[in-house]
C-alpha cells in the first residue's frame, strides 16, 4: 500500500496511532511492531477486537481481509508515514541530541517557545527510531514549532532520524562518553551525533551551538550557526551566579543588560542547557523578560536535576540516565554545594561495553578526589571495581539494608542509569 493511501487511514483514525495493543483507543491505527521478545503481528487481532480502525502488519499469516494492512516492514512503514505527515505540516522542527542534558534542554526550550508559539515537544523518552516517528505523528496541523529529541544507540542513527524528521533547526548539547557498547568507539559516537550537523549543513538549516565547547565547534563550519556560551563572543552570553542549592544564572538581554534568573534546577552543568533555551528564544524574537520568566517557572520532573526534601533527608535526584560525562558533572556540582553531611548513592552506568570497569573505577577516583567519603554503590559493575565502600547488587538489596540502617539529616545525591532503579530507595530516605 502506498503511503498516500495509508495516510487516508491515518486521517480517518483522527491522527491516532498505537503500537501497544493493551492501550488501544477505539478508531486508532495499530502498527504491529517487533521487539526482542515480542512480535506485534500476534496482537493484531486483539487490537482490532478492542476497536482499532485497522492493523498494519508485515506477516501474511495474520492477515484479515478488510481489517489488516499488509506491508513489507511495519517499522519502516511507520517511519515513512511519519515523514509524510511531517512534510504536509507547516510546523518548524528543532531537533536536539547529545550525550547529557538533552531531555532537560528539550523541556526548557519547549517552555520558552510555548510563550509565543503553539508548540509541542517529545513526550517522555520517545527519542529513538520508533519514538521519533510517534512524536512526529502526534503533531497537530496547528502546531507552529516542535522540539524533537533524538537519541542514538548505534552508528548513523541520528542521520537516519533526521531523514524522517527533516529538522529546520538543531542543537547538540554535548558529546561525551555514553552507549559505547552500541558504537564500538568514541569516534563513531562523535560522528553519529554530528549527523545532525551534516543534515542541517546539507539542507541550509539553523544550528545552535555551545561556543565554549571545542569539540562541537570543530565538527561544523556551517554558515548558519547561532552561538551561546560564557565567552564574550557568544551571540547569547551568560554565566553562573551561584547554586545554593538551585542554579542562579544571568544572560545578556538584547540591549546589553544582565538579566538574572533563579531556577529550580540543581547542578551547574545545567547552565548550558539554560543558555541553549535562551539562545533559541532570542533567535526567535521572544522577549528577554518572557524567556527569563519561563525558565524561572520551570519545575524539573522525572528525577532529573530535582531536589526532593523528605522528613529525614534532602535528596538530589538525577536518576533518569547516567554515563561518565553526566556522572562526573553531577559529582562536581555536588562537591561545590555548601552543605554538610553529604552522601553519595551511585548506581551502575550501563551500556559502556568494554570500557565499563575502567569508567566506573574512574568515577570512584573522582569522587574521592572531590572529597567524598560517605559513598554507597549499587549494581554489579561497581561491585567489580569496589573494595572500599558499602556495595549492593541491586536497589532492592540496598532498600532492605536502609530499613535496618536509616540515613538521617543527610544531603544525598542519587545518580545511576535508569535500569538500576534507584528511585526505589526514595521511600526509605
Amino acid at each position: 500500500m502506498e503511503i498516500k493511501q495509508l495516510y487516508k487511514y491515518f486521517e480517518q483514525s483522527g491522527f491516532n496511532v498505537s503500537t501497544d495493543s493493551r492501550k488501544i483507543t477505539p478508531g486508532s491505527l495499530f502498527f504491529a511492531l517487533k521487539g526482542e521478545k515480542f512480535d506485534g503481528n500476534t496482537f493484531a487481532l486483539e487490537a482490532l477486537e478492542k476497536g482499532a480502525l485497522a492493523a498494519v502488519i508485515d506477516n501474511p499469516d495474520y492477515h484479515i481481509p478488510g481489517k489488516t494492512i499488509l506491508v513489507n516492514d511495519t517499522l519502516h512503514t511507520l517511519q515513512l508515514l511519519a515523514r509524510y505527515h511531517r512534510q504536509l505540516l507547516k510546523t518548524k522542527i528543532i531537533a536536539l541530541t547529545g550525550t547529557a542534558g538533552k531531555t532537560t534542554t528539550k523541556e526548557l526550550i519547549y517552555r520558552v517557545l510555548s510563550t509565543k508559539f503553539k508548540a509541542q515537544a517529545t513526550q517522555g523518552n520517545l527519542n529513538n527510531h520508533i519514538g521519533v516517528p510517534l512524536t512526529l505523528l502526534s503533531l497537530k496541523p496547528q502546531t507552529e514549532i516542535a522540539v524533537v529529541e533524538m537519541g542514538a544507540s548505534f552508528p548513523g542513527e541520528i542521520w537516519e532520524l533526521c531523514q524522517i524528521a527533516l529538522p529546520d533547526m538543531g542543537l547538540v548539547t554535548n558529546i561525551g562518553i555514553a552507549h559505547i557498547q552500541g558504537f564500538g568507539s568514541q569516534e563513531k559516537l562523535i560522528q553519529t551525533k554530528a549527523g545532525l550537523y551534516r543534515f542541517l549543513e546539507q539542507n541550509n538549516g539553523q544550528i545552535f551551538q555551545n561556543s565554549d565547547d571545542d569539540l562541537l565547534r570543530s565538527l561544523t563550519n556551517h554558515k548558519k550557526i547561532y552561538t551561546y556560551g560564557t565567552n564574550k563572543h557568544a551571540q547569547t552570553q551568560g554565566d553562573l551566579i551561584e547554586q545554593n542549592p538551585f542554579v542562579k544564572f544571568y544572560f545578556k538581554g538584547r540591549t546589553g543588560q544582565q538579566i538574572s534568573v533563579q531556577t529550580n534546577l540543581f547542578g551547574k552543568y545545567n547552565l548550558y542547557n539554560l543558555l541553549a533555551a535562551v539562545a533559541v528564544g532570542q533567535y526567535l524574537n521572544i522577549d528577554d523578560s518572557t524567556i527569563a520568566l519561563a525558565l524561572s517557572n520551570y519545575q524539573p520532573r522525572n528525577n532529573r536535576s530535582q531536589i526532593h526534601k523528605t522528613q529525614r533527608n534532602t535528596l538530589i535526584l538525577d536518576l533518569y540516565n547516567a554515563n561518565p560525562t553526566s556522572m562526573s558533572k553531577a559529582l562536581e556540582s555536588f562537591a561545590e554545594l555548601a552543605v554538610d553531611n553529604k552522601v553519595l548513592i551511585l548506581g551502575d552506568m550501563l551500556e559502556l561495553g568494554d570500557i565499563e570497569k575502567e569508567e566506573h573505577k574512574r568515577i570512584l577516583e573522582l569522587a574521592e578526589k572531590l572529597g567524598f567519603s560517605d559513598i554507597y554503590l549499587v549494581g554489579p559493575i561497581f561491585g567489580k571495581v569496589n573494595s572500599k565502600y558499602p556495595h549492593f547488587d541491586s536497589s532492592e538489596q540496598m532498600l532492605n539494608w536502609l530499613e535496618e540502617n536509616p540515613l538521617q539529616d543527610k544531603t544525598i545525591l542519587l545518580k545511576a542509569s535508569r535500569g538500576i532503579h534507584l528511585e526505589k530507595l526514595i521511600q526509605a530516605l
